[in-house]
């Protein structure tokens, strides 16, 4: 099973999902397409996705250098330093995991989801 990124390429995608958030967890995957432990980081995310747990969750995927303004309004929406790559998880409208670079584990999202 491959992730089943959602592109995020509007603004008020990232209003839809702090109010989907009220009723399932969501990810948001922030990648830079010119960084080598961004790209490291996805292609971890990706080996790992059949077995984490987190089907059921919508994982967004936006691309830093395409959409750069969507990544200043989600770190002011959820209160959260920008950094690349990174991976935000987003329950009942506020961000409660926030990892970054190669401390990114989708085991620590299950537990999180799972509180």
């Amino acid at each position: 099973m491959s992730t089943p990124w959602l592109p995020l390429t509007q603004p008020e995608q990232i209003t839809d999902l702090a109010q989907a958030s009220h009723e399932q967890p969501v990810l948001i995957f922030k990648h830079s397409t010119t960084c080598s432990i961004s790209a490291a980081a996805k292609s971890k995310i990706e080996r790992q996705w059949a077995d984490s747990g987190l089907a059921n969750v919508p994982i967004y995927y936006l691309d830093l250098l395409r959409f750069r303004p969507l990544s200043a309004q989600i770190a002011e929406q959820f209160g959260i330093r920008h950094e690349s790559p990174q991976l935000l998880l987003i329950q009942d409208g506020e961000c409660r995991y926030d990892a970054s670079h190669m401390g990114i584990r989708l085991s620590d999202v299950k537990s999180a989801v799972g509180q």
